[in-house]
């Protein structure tokens, strides 16, 4: 275990010996020197992981020290010692950066905490530090994989989006990575240093979903015991992400509209009005024009929330990136080991619809990467839907006329075929075609079917 580097500056020769042998008793590694001009070449010379030093001494005095230090490194803890009457001094220390200060006559005992507990602390936000720029890398919009010219145009426009404090509104089919965009422009924005906070409005109960939102107070229904702040509170001066916002309720649409136009929030059971600094960032993979026709979906929440409107293109219209996200999940799933995919299994995977967009071709993957059998991929370890699709488009007989054809006739006739087959069940024909429900009701309406 690497021992920790400790700089001793004291011109007391009898305590600065006596501090020494404790803090090498204790397992520390100790440069002591006798003065504050001393201390600061030994500091330049060498990586120390905390200082002590005493205020008063002759020549560059503590005071000094310190600031010369937080000049070549501002996070490393400095503990000054000081006598009893100068305690004053002690804080001017602290308030211009000290860690802790500890007065003469101190134990040893006294030494080591105040030292283990500076050292633990300079180790947290080490960590801390560490974690955050992990992951702002994670969601920088670069990690989102794909070179396809769609995903292109979305990834632009967002990076230009989170410079903003504007409402945004994602929709895309479910799987095509909607809260990942939703990350990426959080993290790349002047908010990247406070919460985010994602509400799925489908999985939560409707009886718990507006005090998870909004928080309740004490007494506010039965079983609430305590206060609670709700997730809008929670995402203060950061972003709240509303997933799926299409599935919640019309009356707390209501509530959300207030929030985005008060900058307020209403705990269940309280009095008063609570002012948040939050972005919203809503999605969806409903269409919310028809939920307004409806009458499911209020549509002064959908022009509040549809700021700027940014959609995730399904995996079928950027097959290219196929491979490229096949790689990066065989790389996830496999790590220390080279795998690769062989021709077969990768034209099976480009040849498949992929109605659960990337989140089941990170499924398939992983599925594949538990069963292989060596460190080449094949269909054999792919499911069984990706080779009945292939068989199944290989069995449609094509007579392609010489004068050309209409793609869009042509594919309104094979909707048109599918809902026969299956009667008008529109679930049971969505699945048969390999999209979503929503998609092919949108591709219904575009062709001006019943």
């Amino acid at each position: 275990m690497k021992k920790h580097s400790i700089l001793l500056i004291d011109d007391d020769d009898s305590l600065r010996r006596v501090m020494e042998f404790s803090l090498v008793e204790a397992g520390f590694r100790v440069q002591a020197v006798s003065s504050g001009e001393e201390g600061v070449r030994f500091f330049g010379q060498n990586t120390f992981d905390a200082v002590i030093t005493d205020i008063t001494m002759p020549g560059m005095n503590g005071m000094e020290v310190l600031k010369k230090i937080h000049q070549a490194d501002a996070d490393l803890p400095v503990i000054v010692i000081t006598a009893y009457g100068t305690i004053e001094n002690a804080v001017l220390a602290m308030k211009q950066g000290a860690f802790d200060y500890i007065t003469k006559p101190f134990n040893r005992d006294e030494l080591r905490l105040t030292l283990d507990k500076a050292l633990r602390m300079r180790r947290l936000e080490k960590e801390n530090r560490e974690l955050r720029a992990e992951v702002t890398d994670r969601y920088r919009f670069e990690s989102i994989i794909g070179n396809s010219e769609k995903l292109k145009d979305v990834l632009d426009m967002a990076g230009r989006v989170a410079a903003s404090d504007a409402t945004v509104l994602i929709t895309g089919e479910r799987g095509t990575g909607k809260d990942l965009l939703a990350k990426g422009i959080h993290f790349n924005s002047s908010r990247s240093q406070g919460p985010f906070i994602a509400v799925n409005c489908a999985a939560i109960p409707e009886a718990l979903i507006e005090s998870e939102l909004f928080g309740h107070v004490k007494g506010a229904f039965t079983g609430a015991t305590r206060d609670k702040e709700g997730k809008f509170e929670l995402a203060d001066r950061g972003t709240i992400l509303l997933d799926e916002i299409g599935d919640l309720r019309i009356d707390l649409q209501a509530k959300i509209l207030r929030v985005l136009q008060e900058r307020v929030v209403d705990r269940l059971g309280d009095t008063k009005s609570l002012a948040v600094d939050v972005r919203v960032i809503a999605s969806t993979n409903k269409d919310l024009e028809l939920s307004i026709r409806e009458g499911k979906f209020r549509e002064d929440l959908y022009d509040r929330i549809n700021v700027i409107a940014l959609r995730m293109p399904p995996l079928r219209d950027r097959r290219d990136d196929v491979p490229l996200l096949a790689h990066a999940f065989l790389k996830k799933f496999n790590k220390g080991s080279e795998m690769s995919m062989d021709q077969e299994a990768l034209t099976l995977l480009l040849s498949y619809g992929w109605p659960g967009n990337v989140r089941e071709l990170e499924s398939v993957i992983e599925r594949a990467s538990v069963l292989r059998r060596g460190d080449v991929i094949t269909k054999a370890e792919l499911p069984e839907k990706l080779l009945r699709e292939q068989s199944g488009v290989e069995n449609i007989i094509l007579n392609l006329p010489e004068e050309g054809i209409s793609l869009e006739d042509l594919e309104k006739r094979l909707l048109a075929k599918a809902l026969e087959k299956h009667k008008g069940n529109q679930t049971r024909a969505a699945e048969y075609l390999g999209i979503t429900r929503p998609t092919l009701i949108y591709r219904m309406e575009k062709y001006g079917m019943r």
